[in-house]
């Protein structure tokens, strides 16, 4: 008689998870005391961030205390590759952080590998706000302009962000386009978000945001619902060629709206803050093994 075949099985990692939105861009969020992202392989954040077989997101992100009145944020993305920040990972993480009783909901020290930033819990919902540092306004860039698009400017903003002007955001090909500017010599050699923002069109109501945007993710590599840093890049872009005036609120592709205020002078911009959610979806203990 033949063997039996003997599957072998890795220890099975469960975690207890918290899952988060910032306007629509979602993140599996764990509590760095229980799990330590060192234990963590590439694949297996891959394997909890896919939306069919794991909990889904745009990123995993660790929250553990640094210190007195202070977190840390790691963050990476849903193809498990490090990123040094994430505007509404850092919106849900002070949530977080105050939920888990890390930090003063009032105000708290937020460490992530771009920098430290100071943050704070807005009310008593799920807001949150989040303060830069100062920083440069985008710059041009010698990239070619396709049909709808005005001007192609880069900046960092925690993270490299090209911003792209266009006629009607909803019009872009954004997986398409998007790609093509990711990749394009000019964002770098480890490339850059791409933020497409342009005029909320006419006929709708007066009182809402008058500009719309919709972001292609490096590390996602496809358009997500919103993106913190790369709305600022984008307001900090449009205020300094003097076509709006800050704060600015802006809509993003799932409809939530993102607040960014700042003081901009020239080529500079201080006194930057991001305003969004921060929302508790849901909780549980994810279980995971992998045969071999």
């Amino acid at each position: 008689m033949a063997p039996v075949a003997v599957i072998a099985r890795e220890a099975p990692l469960t975690v207890v998870f918290h899952k988060m939105t910032g306007s629509g861009n979602d993140f599996v969020m764990i509590d760095g005391r229980s799990s330590n992202p060192a234990d963590w392989p590439k694949d297996a954040i891959a394997r909890i961030c896919d939306r069919r077989n794991g909990i889904g997101g745009d990123g995993l992100v660790f929250v553990a205390p640094a210190g007195e009145g202070a977190v840390r944020m790691t963050y990476f993305n849903s193809d498990g590759s490090p990123a040094p920040m994430c505007g509404n990972a850092a919106l849900c993480s002070t949530r977080l952080a105050a939920r888990l009783e890390l930090a003063d909901p009032s105000g708290m020290t937020l460490v992530t590998d771009a920098a430290t930033f100071s943050t704070r819990c807005s009310g008593p919902g799920h807001m949150a706000e989040l303060h830069l540092p100062d920083c440069a306004v985008p710059v041009p860039i010698d990239v070619p302009t396709s049909p709808g698009e005005r001007w192609i400017r880069l900046g960092t903003v925690g993270v490299p962000h090209i911003v792209v002007l266009v006629d009607d955001v909803s019009a872009v090909d954004v997986d398409r386009r998007g790609r093509d500017l990711r990749f394009h010599p000019a964002a770098g050699a480890a490339g850059a978000n791409v933020n497409f923002i342009g005029p909320i069109q006419p006929g709708q109501d007066l009182a809402a945001p008058r500009w719309a945007l919709r972001t292609y993710e490096r590390g996602i590599e496809a358009e997500t619902l919103s993106c913190g840093t790369g709305t600022v890049a984008a307001a900090l872009a449009l205020a300094s060629l003097g076509l709006t005036d800050l704060p600015l609120a802006v809509r993003s592709s799932s409809g939530r709206i993102l607040s960014v205020s700042a003081e901009v002078e020239g080529a500079a911009a201080s006194s930057v803050w991001l305003a969004g959610e921060g929302r508790l979806v849901a909780q549980g203990v994810w279980l995971d093994s992998v045969e071999k």
